[in-house]
């Protein structure tokens, strides 16, 4: 593949998006080959001795190759085939590929309020910037995507590449949680827990019920199922009684007490509660909604 580099534009219509794209391309660095290559714009090109700064964001994907990545928050560490390097706008950086093999490396640059949120949510950060996530080939087509769209330049352009890039962004965060849960003993254990609470949401057995039946301490349980969904255990089984309900409410003709019991409410009040806690509607309100949106189709 031949190198790309593309430095875009973008108007203030386009920040209004909540985000932009300044910069993205391939280059590939033969080995013993200079680094990085001089046709780079003065603001964008570093020396390794020295490293850099920049005002942006940054996701550096090496598909091919190994080196070496240092910064602020980071200590130097080996890069390898399959790493993912996060840049951070105010955050000195230094990275470049081994002398010996050189690497293949696909990057996009951009800017905004979403990036900027999914900081302060902590889902990435400054300490941990390079991400281990082997080669995925949806990967490099969404970066294939987002380099033929920059390409192009045609109207709207920059919407389109904030699109590719939410994808970019949320494939990674994907692969990522993924690859740090690749204990096949774990992830058993998980999958059997929640194929007993979808069994169980009339009947549920309590978290700590089900801990015991795998064999597991609910501790370990309650804190590796969260890490892994995001929720609890007890919030994921909340959160099923609720699409049965809505289920229930919208597929059968059974009376809200009688929809109370058999998700295994105490009464009909305590379920409207419930419900309308959780989507703003009592049931009878969520149940005459449906049928309003069936009746015009």
């Amino acid at each position: 593949m031949n190198n790309q580099l593309c430095y875009l534009t973008y108007s203030a219509n386009d920040e209004a998006w909540g985000t932009i794209i300044t910069t993205a391309g391939f280059q590939h660095i033969s080995p013993h080959a200079s680094y990085p290559p001089s046709q780079h714009p003065k603001n964008y090109n570093f020396c390794p001795q020295n490293g850099r700064i920049l005002n942006e964001y940054q996701f550096v994907y090496i598909v091919k190759g190994s080196g070496t990545f240092i910064s602020d928050h980071c200590k130097k560490r080996s890069v390898k085939t399959g790493d993912l390097l996060i840049l951070f706008p105010g955050e000195w950086h230094n990275y470049y590929p081994d002398i010996d093999s050189g690497w293949d490396e696909y990057w996009v640059g951009f800017k905004g309020s979403y990036m900027e949120h999914l900081i302060d949510k902590h889902f990435f950060s400054p300490e941990n910037p390079i991400l281990e996530l082997g080669i995925s080939s949806s990967l490099v087509n969404l970066y294939e995507d987002l380099l033929q769209t920059a390409n192009n330049e045609k109207a709207g352009f920059q919407v389109m590449l904030a699109g590719i890039l939410q994808h970019i962004t949320s494939t990674i965060f994907y692969k990522y949680k993924n690859q740090s849960f690749a204990d096949a003993y774990i992830l058993d254990k998980l999958d059997e827990a929640r194929r007993m609470m979808k069994s169980e949401i009339e009947h549920p057995s309590s978290p700590e019920e089900i801990a015991a039946q795998l064999g597991l301490s609910y501790s370990w349980f309650r804190r590796t199922f969260k890490d892994y969904t995001g929720i609890s255990p007890a919030q994921y089984q909340i959160q099923l009684r609720l699409i049965k309900a809505k289920e229930l409410l919208s597929q059968t003709t059974l009376n809200i007490t009688e929809i109370a019991y058999q998700l295994h409410f105490e009464n009909g009040g305590q379920f409207s509660t419930f419900f309308k806690k959780r989507e703003g509607l009592t049931p009878k309100e969520y149940r005459e909604w449906i049928s309003a949106a069936n009746s015009k189709e």
